[in-house]
């Protein structure tokens, strides 16, 4: 996490876009509302003191499997935008789980990291079967030589599984990833502590928590590697709402006492 992110157990806070040019909620707005409001949810992070940036076409929905050709060059040329203004890593995670654009546009936008929801296995969604694409992801990443670490997630939210989650984690990281992420049933939903514990014990990689994180509940995910936030840094803990620069400096000075050692429980 340190090499990649630049912090033992990193804060990495969601930039969710607006819905982009080209998807089905987009309204005519063009691209310069989309900028406007993640630059201004890249600063209030960086004021805040998250330690990372994680980009997601979150407005587009409905989502498809696969991004479409605009919103992979849509999210190209925001996510540039972000990375020459940031002062903390970016990362990029499309939705639904499409890891190939994810590192197509992460490669050409310079972020250092992604986020793929089906790395491996199948997830049975809204949006269908969703296969994981573990073999054609690394393929790309090394036919790119792109420095760009693959974060996996395990069972991922809004999704039901056949596989029990020690088994599903094993398999992922079979597959290479550079590290695992745990989640709750949904956006916001909070993840089991077990499930934390389960997937580091047996996947033997960094494991970061992506759901349900605030800073009351953060020190029962003491031994996670990283955590993944949106829901509870935005404003009023609405999701679709800009993030709050108070809620984040909450929330990050409660995770530096766990990086000090310390229970996470106060400020």
């Amino acid at each position: 996490m340190k090499a990649v992110l630049g912090a033992e157990k990193p804060l990495i806070g969601m930039v969710h876009l607006l819905p982009l040019p080209g998807s089905y909620s987009h309204r005519g707005k063009g691209l310069r509302a989309v900028l406007e409001r993640a630059f201004s949810d890249l600063a209030v992070l960086e004021e805040g003191g998250a330690d990372a940036a994680l980009v997601e076409n979150f407005g587009d929905v409905p989502f498809p499997k696969r991004a479409s050709k605009s919103t992979v060059a849509f999210m190209t040329a925001v996510v540039g935008e972000l990375v020459r203004r940031a002062g903390i890593t970016i990362g990029v995670n499309v939705l639904r789980s499409d890891g190939e654009a994810a590192l197509a546009v992460a490669a050409a936008a310079g972020a250092r990291f992604i986020r793929v929801n089906v790395f491996t296995g199948v997830a049975f969604t809204d949006q269908g079967i969703i296969e994981g694409e573990a073999h054609r992801l690394l393929a790309l990443r090394k036919a790119l030589g792109a420095g760009v670490a693959i974060f996996a997630d395990v069972n991922v939210k809004h999704a039901w599984h056949l596989q029990p989650l020690e088994l599903a984690a094993r398999d992922a990281a079979r597959n290479l990833p550079d590290a695992l992420i745990v989640t709750g049933s949904g956006t916001g939903q909070a993840a089991c502590p077990e499930d934390l514990a389960q997937l580091k014990a047996a996947a033997g990689l960094p494991v970061l928590v992506g759901s349900g994180i605030t800073p009351g509940n953060v020190a029962e995910y003491r031994a996670a590697d990283g955590f993944i936030v949106g829901t509870s840094i935005k404003r009023d803990g609405d999701v679709h709402a800009p993030v709050d620069p108070a809620r984040v400096a909450a929330l990050a000075a409660r995770i530096a006492m766990l990086r000090a050692g310390g229970t996470g429980q106060g400020v």
